[in-house]
């Protein structure tokens, strides 16, 4: 399940998608649009600034832009960022593996296998999935 911060990144980043051609949008814009706190968007801006998928403008006029182009921000990149991991268990996730500790053989695991066929079918949604294909939707 998503969390709300991811979730409140995608309104976010819809929002700035919708504004495009680099024009910042105020904080408090995006944060009245979709009911989000101001302080807890701004610490998801922060972090998808940090990303290098926005970027900002101090002063008069200023605010939140993307940089990226919405065909390349892929929804992938934004869960890991917020969220971590993609797979719904950490033995069977690409990025953050770890082995589960009430599996005795990983190898003969039923879940896990089970698990895997999840994992690539989502990360093949996710990973072809974009910010302008949300965009189209809306």
């Amino acid at each position: 399940m998503l969390s709300k911060k991811t979730k409140y990144a995608f309104h976010a980043l819809t929002f700035l998608g919708k504004v495009g051609n680099k024009k910042p949008a105020l904080i408090q814009d995006i944060s009245e649009a979709y009911g989000i706190s101001h302080k807890f968007l701004e610490n998801i801006l922060l972090e998808l600034k940090k990303a290098g998928i926005l970027g900002s403008k101090k002063g008069k006029g200023g605010g939140y832009y993307l940089i990226k182009d919405p065909k390349d921000v892929a929804l992938s990149k934004i869960i890991r960022l917020l969220d971590g991991p993609i797979a719904l268990v950490p033995c069977v996730s690409i990025n953050y593996y770890e082995p589960c500790i009430e599996c005795k053989d990983e190898a003969t695991c039923g879940l896990n296998k089970v698990m895997i066929k999840v994992r690539d079918e989502m990360l093949n949604v996710l990973e072809n999935k974009t910010l302008a294909d949300i965009l189209e939707k809306e």
